[in-house]
């Protein structure tokens, strides 16, 4: 990881340093002025061509901080030059369990993500941007369209902004709560008045994606860094994070600590480090498990892994949305693996059969085992379900579903299943949860 001594504690939170030093007002178009809000966006229009600002964010290594961690800049360079028009979505439809921080951003600070998504629009030369948030985010949608409604009539939506030949308008389109519209081909279904599935690719969204047209999908997360990149450059950008994974992430911390919450902090940061600004494990517990990078993500036991994209790979996970779900010792394994699969399972949009098929039957055999009605034979029946989903060896990544949806279930269960396999065991040696009713679940999600 790079040297950070020179950075304070300003320089590695710039993401949530606007709504962390203004709690009462962050989300108005007056405290976002003046704290800084749009001159990163002139500064654009005025200085960078699209081809330039692309070239910027491949320098800085910005990476999509929704999942994938795909580079952004190369992601915007796969729009065909020649094709119009062309249309930036913005996937604000956080669905992962364990996962809050875009919920925060949208509420806290919406016009650092209206700021990041006009920056995104000149560099890919859209005049169109949709942002498709979750519809459960009842206070995000009302201070987004504000947002919008606001900078609208300040000339920094719409046409010939800041009175500049750059123009982009951005509309809000409300989920109706689908899990799989977290996936952005799904998404892009639903933006078109369908069913939301995913489509089978290539074509890709960038040269085939909304109303068939060049399509560039980012996280909101994604696009707050974008001011701040164009304001101090891809250097500064770099003196953060780690090689591959550069700049800070915001991770949304919960389960068994202190202070539930998002914490902003370099990628590469420990494990235990984000576990210890979350305020320990109460009541002197000990570690257990982590799952840390939602409930997609395989769970690990190593508290000094390094939280980054290249790192958690390293360790056989992923960092994904940056979900870290801390289970202290007193959680049953056993308990946790059924509620992620049975959420997957709910959550499975049913076009792919092995998915479809594959997590209503891992939740049917956990479900039995939490039960007390387990048999010897569920461990290697569990192992077998998921291999049944996830790809040979040497087959492509994307497994045997068109999403990542089923081998998200599988990846996160079979690493239940061979860290405690006792657990598994015991569940059928004594015929019923040895942990018991009252302490067998760790609560997930955003403290009230």
């Amino acid at each position: 990881m790079n040297d950070l001594s020179h950075l304070t504690d300003r320089d590695t939170t710039f993401i949530t340093r606007r709504y962390l030093d203004h709690p009462g007002d962050s989300f108005t178009l007056e405290r976002a002025r003046a704290t800084g809000a749009y001159e990163s966006l002139k500064k654009a229009i005025a200085t960078l061509t699209p081809d330039a600002l692309v070239e910027m964010v491949k320098a800085s290594g910005l990476r999509g901080r929704g999942g994938a961690g795909f580079p952004t800049g190369n992601k915007w360079s796969f729009v065909p030059r020649d094709a119009f028009p062309r249309y930036l979505v913005v996937n604000d439809d956080e669905g992962e369990p364990g996962t809050f921080k875009d919920r925060e951003l949208t509420e806290r600070d919406p016009h650092a993500i209206l700021e990041g998504i006009l920056i995104a629009a000149l560099a890919i030369r859209a005049e169109l941007a949709y942002i498709y948030i979750r519809g459960e985010f009842g206070l995000g949608y009302r201070r987004m369209q504000q947002a919008i409604d606001d900078a609208r009539a300040a000339g920094l939506v719409g046409r010939n902004i800041a009175g500049t030949h750059f123009s982009c308008d951005v509309v809000i389109h409300r989920g109706a709560g689908a899990y799989i519209c977290g996936e952005e081909t799904s998404l892009l279904d639903s933006l078109e008045g369908y069913r939301g599935q995913p489509r089978l690719r290539p074509p890709f969204p960038a040269v085939k994606g909304l109303y068939a047209s060049p399509t560039v999908v980012n996280n909101v997360e994604t696009l707050a860094n974008l001011p701040h990149i164009v304001a101090w450059g891809p250097e500064w950008f770099r003196t953060m994070g780690t090689e591959q994974s550069p700049g800070t992430k915001v991770y949304s911390v919960s389960g068994n600590v202190a202070r539930p919450a998002n914490y902003e902090a370099p990628l590469g940061t420990s494990l235990g480090e984000l576990i210890e600004m979350a305020g320990g494990i109460p009541n002197g517990m000990g570690l257990k498990a982590v799952i840390p990078g939602g409930a997609s993500a395989p769970w690990v036991t190593d508290s000094s892994l390094p939280m980054s994209f290249e790192g958690l790979q390293a360790a056989g996970t992923m960092l994904g949305s940056g979900g870290v779900v801390v289970m202290d010792e007193t959680v049953c394994a056993v308990r946790m693996a059924m509620i992620n699969t049975r959420f997957f399972n709910h959550e499975s949009c049913g076009k792919c059969t092995p998915c479809r098929e594959g997590t209503w039957w891992m939740r049917k055999v956990l479900e039995r085992l939490e039960a007390g009605d387990g048999r010897p034979e569920d461990l290697d029946l569990l192992l077998e379900l998921c291999e049944d989903l996830l790809p040979e060896a040497g087959a492509p990544a994307s497994g045997r579903s068109f999403c990542p949806l089923g081998d998200s279930a599988a990846w996160s269960l079979r690493s239940v299943v061979k860290t405690f396999p006792d657990e598994f065991r015991a569940h059928v040696a004594e015929g019923r949860c040895p942990v018991g009713p009252a302490k067998a679940s760790v609560r997930v999600g955003q403290p009230a």
